[in-house]
Parts: C-alpha cells; sequence; structure tokens
C-alpha cells in the first residue's frame, strides 16, 4: 500500500521507500495544525462516508458495523454533549470505557474539543482512582456502568472535590448522567474551532498512566502530533490492508489500544475489530479470526503462548495476511511452533507507553527468532552502555533515543514520543536527559543490525558479578512442551548477592511433582551456562500481570524479598 494523494494522511507525512517498499526516510508537514479527528476520521468522512470503519462484536454477541460517516456524526454528538457540559480545551478527561464502541466516539470528541483524554483501565479501585485523580486532575469520567467501577469512582471522589462531572455509559446510576441517554438530543454537526480555542500540534492531546510494575504509576503525555508517529506502526509494522479488517487484542485503558485500534490503523483506512469480551478465550477469538476473516492480527505473547497449545487447524484461519506481537519479548519456541501450525512468522515491536513502535521487523526486514528487527527510521536509536558510551556489537546496553543536544538548541523530538511526565520534572529528567531517552529496556544488536532483547533494566540479575537477563533463560525454559509461561527472577542469596529463581506455570493436564522439577533442572543443565541455571524452582497456577498482558516480574521479585526479611 502506497500513499496515495487521495489519502488524507498525505497532506501530513511523506514517506521515503525503495523498491521493495522498504521505509527509508519520513518527513512530517503542517504538524502544528494537525488534528487526528479533523484531518483524517473527518476527512475520510467526507470523501468517502460509507467507508466501514469499525465492527464492534459486544459481549452479548450484537454485531454493530460503523463507518467513517458515522463516526464523524457520533464523535461530533459527543463533542457538542461535552461542550456544553463547560467542558474545554485542555480538561483532563479520564475514560474508562472497556472495549465499549462509545470509546472511540469519546475519543474523537475530546480532540475535537481540545481536552485532554486520560484512559485508564476498569480494574481499578477505590485507591488507585484516588491517586489517578490527584495525580492527573481530573475533570471529569466517563465509565462503563459494567460491574462494580463506577461504584469505586464514587468512594474514591469522596477524598476528591475536583471531578465535575462523572458521566455513565451503558446504564443508570444516581448521581451520574447518562451519555446515551443525553447524547441524542444533541447536533451530530461539530466546527473546527479557530483561534485560541484550535487544538492540535504541540498541543497536550493523551495522557497514559504507565503500567508502574515498580512504583506509582507515571502520566506520560502525548501531544496531538503522537497519532502521525502511529503510521509507521500499521503501515511499516503490523502491515494493514487498507480493504481488510485489523483485530489488536487490547483494552482500551491501556497505550496499546491507541496502538493497534484507532490511529495508525485509521490512517491507512482500514477497518478495525473490536470484541468487547470480559474474560479472553482463545477458541472464541480464533472463531472470529475464521468468520469476519481478519486480515491483520496483534497480540502480547501471552496469547500466543495460549494460541499454540490449541488445535488451530480447527479454525480457517487463512484470511490473515500477517500477525505481529509486542508488549514483552516473544519466545524463539513460541514462534516456531505458530509458524508450523499457521505458516505465519509473527514479528515483534519494541515500544512503550512513552512511544511508538521504536524497533521492529517492518516490511523488508526478514523476522528472525527471538529478535525485535531494526529501528525505525522514526527514531535515532542507540545502546547505551552504564558510562554513557555505545555499545559494541553483541555487547548489550540500555536502548537510547536520541533527541538533540539541549546545549546546541537542538532538541528536536519525534512525533511519537512523548513530551514528558505531567508534572513530575524529576522523573522526566530520570530518563530523559544528555540529549537521550532512556527507555530502560537492554538489548544488544548483530553483525546484521538486528536488535535482541535482554530485559528491562530493573529486571536484570546480579549473581556473583554476573549481569543475568531473564529472558534467555526463559526462552529454554518455554521449550519444554508441557510448559504454558515462565518468569524467571532474582531472589536474594547470601553469598550470590542474588541468586535465579524460575516460577513455571504448566498446561492444563500437567501435574507438578519433585520429578517434573529434576527433569527440568537435568535439561537447563544441558542447555544453558552454568551461572545461568536456576537455584529456585517453583510451580505457579497463574503469574502476576498487568491488565495489559505483561508478566509482573517486580512483583514476584517483591514478595520473595517480603519473605525472605521475615
Amino acid at each position: 500500500m502506497s500513499i496515495s494523494k487521495t489519502m488524507p494522511v498525505s497532506r501530513f507525512i511523506k514517506v521515503k521507500e525503495n523498491k521493495s517498499g522498504v521505509l527509508t526516510g519520513i518527513s512530517f508537514s503542517d504538524e502544528e495544525t494537525f488534528n487526528f479527528a479533523f484531518d483524517i476520521v473527518d476527512a475520510i468522512a467526507d470523501r468517502e462516508p460509507d467507508r466501514r470503519a469499525m465492527i464492534h462484536i459486544s459481549r452479548d454477541g450484537r454485531e454493530r458495523v460503523y463507518t467513517f460517516g458515522d463516526m464523524k456524526r457520533h464523535s461530533s454528538r459527543v463533542a457538542n454533549y461535552l461542550r456544553y457540559l463547560g467542558i474545554k480545551k485542555g480538561d483532563h478527561v479520564m475514560l474508562v470505557l472497556k472495549r465499549h464502541y462509545q470509546f472511540w466516539f469519546a475519543m474523537l470528541a475530546l480532540h475535537k474539543i481540545g481536552a485532554v483524554a486520560v484512559p485508564a483501565s476498569n480494574m481499578l479501585l477505590k485507591s488507585d482512582f484516588e491517586y489517578r485523580f490527584k495525580k492527573g486532575n481530573i475533570d471529569a469520567i466517563l465509565c462503563t456502568a459494567d460491574g462494580e467501577v463506577s461504584a469505586e469512582v464514587d468512594r474514591a471522589a469522596k477524598s476528591y472535590r475536583n471531578l465535575k462531572h462523572r458521566i455513565l455509559v451503558g446504564g443508570k446510576r444516581p448521581g451520574w448522567r447518562s451519555l446515551n441517554r443525553d447524547v441524542r438530543y444533541f447536533s451530530s454537526h461539530f466546527a473546527r474551532p479557530e483561534g485560541d480555542e484550535a487544538a492540535g500540534g504541540s498541543d497536550p492531546m493523551v495522557m497514559f498512566f504507565t503500567s508502574g510494575t515498580t512504583e506509582y504509576p507515571k502520566l506520560a503525555v502525548h501531544n496531538f502530533r503522537y497519532p502521525l508517529g502511529h503510521f509507521i506502526t500499521a503501515k511499516y509494522w503490523q502491515q494493514v490492508d487498507p480493504d481488510g479488517i485489523h483485530f489488536t487484542i487490547a483494552d482500551t485503558g491501556w497505550a496499546k489500544a491507541l496502538w493497534g485500534k484507532i490511529y495508525g490503523q485509521w490512517m491507512c483506512e482500514t477497518c478495525i475489530f473490536v470484541y468487547d469480551f470480559d474474560k479472553f478465550d482463545a477458541k472464541e477469538i480464533l472463531r472470529m479470526i475464521d468468520q469476519y476473516k481478519i486480515t491483520t492480527f496483534c497480540a502480547p505473547p501471552t496469547v500466543y503462548r495460549v494460541l499454540v497449545h490449541l488445535k488451530l487447524e480447527q479454525y480457517n484461519l487463512s484470511s490473515l495476511q500477517h500477525v505481529t506481537t509486542a508488549g514483552e519479548a516473544l519466545n524463539p519456541e513460541i514462534f516456531n511452533r505458530f509458524k508450523t501450525k499457521t505458516g505465519l512468522e509473527i514479528t515483534e515491536g519494541l515500544g512503550q507507553t512513552e512511544t511508538t513502535v521504536i524497533i521492529g521487523t517492518l516490511i523488508g526486514t526478514t523476522p528472525r527468532p527471538g529478535s525485535m528487527g531494526k529501528p525505525s527510521p522514526l527514531y535515532d536509536i542507540g545502546l547505551m552502555l552504564p558510562d554513557g558510551t555505545e555499545a559494541e556489537t553483541y555487547e548489550e546496553g540500555e536502548v537510547v533515543i536520541y533527541v538533540g543536544d539541549p546545549e546546541l538548541g537542538e532538541v528536536h523530538p519525534p512525533n511519537g514520543l512523548f513530551t514528558g511526565y505531567y508534572d513530575d520534572e524529576e522523573r522526566t529528567r530520570g530518563v530523559w536527559h544528555d540529549g537521550y531517552y532512556h527507555t530502560g529496556d537492554t538489548a544488544y544488536i548483530d553483525d546484521d543490525g538486528y536488535y535482541w532483547y535482554v530485559g528491562r533494566t530493573d529486571d536484570l540479575i546480579k549473581s556473583s558479578g554476573y549481569r543475568i537477563g531473564p529472558f534467555e533463560i526463559e526462552n529454554e525454559i518455554m521449550k519444554l512442551p508441557y510448559v504454558l509461561e515462565c518468569a524467571v527472577t532474582a531472589v536474594p542469596d547470601p553469598i550470590r548477592g542474588q541468586a535465579i529463581k524460575a516460577s513455571i506455570v504448566l498446561n492444563n493436564g500437567i501435574e507438578a511433582s519433585d520429578k517434573l522439577r529434576a527433569d527440568i533442572m537435568r535439561f537447563l543443565k544441558k542447555n544453558i551456562a552454568s551461572y545461568k541455571w536456576p537455584k529456585v524452582l517453583d510451580f505457579e497456577s497463574e503469574l502476576p500481570k498487568t491488565t495489559s498482558g505483561k508478566i509482573k516480574r517486580a512483583e514476584i521479585r517483591k514478595q520473595d524479598y517480603t519473605d525472605n526479611d521475615k
């Protein structure tokens, strides 16, 4: 797919490709006025109003199909409604909407007004909301009626007096407005604001709470240029088909949803598929890929670990053209199993809440099992040693992004990189200094320029003088056919300083035993160096995860260190 002259995105993005369609460069124009809602969604709606934008399946199985014309009308109604309530440019509006279709109406509406969207998980409790309300200076909230979420919001609001509006989606509750009921009375036409009320470019657009696996969540701020960076996410990494259907497994409370469920996909004019499920069911996901002929699919490694253990031949997956994964590194064993069963190669990508895809197996890059791929042309990527020098080939270093030398006045953050942590200069300086953004991810580069993930800087294990990344050990354990997933972490050791622990979840029907533990250790001793052998091996029923599917190694580590102190 090339950028045609009729595509709205072509006004803002200019790409350079070689004859094979490989992206070699990207530049932007009119970016200081860019507003995704007006310049992409409404522009497509004006040109091709009946073009399909989203297929939405409710948890009760109801199917809804929305065109770009529908998206323009519904978002304009919501924008008029929110503005009637007094919500204005710069206000902070939290969205706790699961995968409800109203999330997309609300996001576009907030973009049109210029209010800042703050997506959050529906799994939050009173104390979580208390922290997030205060940290984010939240002015209003749109919240699902499902479960006890709105009750938790009410409990949190007792200690936070600045929440001006509570808007419920999908039900009724005393003290709350009803979006579905109220929005019907407002016009489907919303004129683009002008002057001081116009929003775009460098204005703040969305703020994400980070996963918070090692500390209280930070709040990463992105401006209106952020969606421009996701053009590469969709076109060159996910390789979406403008005439196809893209399906990303992600909840709207996390940044990954905006990676795969709105910005880049709609810039490529692709229809997105949304399934508003409560509990993940791999067989149901496969059935929908089969039924709706999904063409591109993206999910965290956790999902693929489950899929490879199912009878995939029972489903027609022939419509799939490309599959991707991000969130944490993918084990080569899972890559190989999935390819054997489907013929598809899972292509990896590395990015964060603070970025778009910074390293990935983009178009023209041959996948290498276990490798993240190569840097995106959007970012100036390097590997840095603790002393600030550049890592050599095969030498582990921290992934950093060059943003310009501030002393020379040459700071030019790429579109897609966050602008800082909200109201937290200290944390911002902690990761963004000396002309670089420090990701906290470690990797090494091979002779061909491929990057290989090692781990988070705070996941590294220091044992007997060795710095050990958990991923390589996990890869070996995942090769065992009876292992569903695992996490390798550090445990305190009086001699080594830290020792290695492996927490393992077995497939259904496999019983934990001392014999099985001995078999695993025997296998590892044959396949990895002695300094990487786990001292502790525990069988668990499940591993702690964030709602976005990442294993919370910090939580396992914290519990082990707490137990040791008792």
